[in-house]
């Protein structure tokens, strides 16, 4: 199984992005999906998570900014980045939970927010 994460790129403050993740290969059935993102220097951190029966959590610092959905049909996850700050620069990630096994991550898209 890989995660192909996409749509990251360069954007200024105030500005928007949205992120996909989306899985290959033989995965049975996905609980939870997650975003988290890593700045340099920082440790990396839970973004945003989505369980299978739709329940979402946001870090405090993206409340209210950022919407995660997924797309079950296609075991994908979204991640709409509205209102975005120079602080939301970072590499993103996506992490995909199965029922049974290790969760699975994929390589990270980069966003950076600048003027």
């Amino acid at each position: 199984v890989q995660l192909q994460a996409s749509g990251g790129g360069l954007v200024q403050p105030g500005g928007f992005l949205r992120l996909s993740c989306a899985a290959s290969g033989s995965i049975f059935s996905i609980n939870a999906m997650n975003w988290y993102r890593q700045a340099p220097g920082n440790k990396r951190e839970l973004v945003a998570r989505i369980t299978s029966s739709g329940s979402t959590n946001y870090a405090d610092s993206v409340k209210g900014r950022f919407t995660i959905s997924r797309d079950n049909a296609e075991n994908t996850a979204y991640l709409q980045m509205n209102s975005l700050k120079l602080e939301d620069t970072a590499v993103y990630y996506c992490k995909f939970e199965p029922r049974v096994g290790m969760p699975y991550w994929g390589e990270g898209t980069l966003v950076t927010v600048s003027s």
